[in-house]
């Protein structure tokens, strides 16, 4: 099961000398950040979650963007303000 806390972070040299460890724990816990000097420089991702993220890219219009929504299906009941858009005694004066 992933966990779905932060990045754990590797220095680049680690990294190198543990690939496969590096790759076995972005499928297990999540993303792995590589640090160069300290500085955040790359992370390892499994594939689903490579996957993922290039799926939700995808979405180019706003119906499909509602659609993939987690909000989607809710049954929200919203009331509509029925007051008039414009002062009506604008509409007076030019008559």
């Amino acid at each position: 099961m992933k966990k779905t806390t932060k990045a754990r972070g590797w220095q680049l040299q680690h990294a190198k000398a543990r690939l496969s460890a590096l790759i076995k724990l972005a499928g297990t816990e999540g993303p792995q950040e590589i640090t160069v000097r300290g500085e955040a420089a790359a992370v390892v991702l499994s594939r689903a979650d490579y996957d993922k993220l290039r799926t939700q890219r995808k979405v180019q219009n706003l119906p499909d963007f509602l659609l993939r929504s987690p909000l989607a299906g809710l049954n929200v009941d919203f009331e509509r303000d029925q007051s008039l858009t414009r002062d009506d005694s604008l509409f007076d004066a030019e008559r």
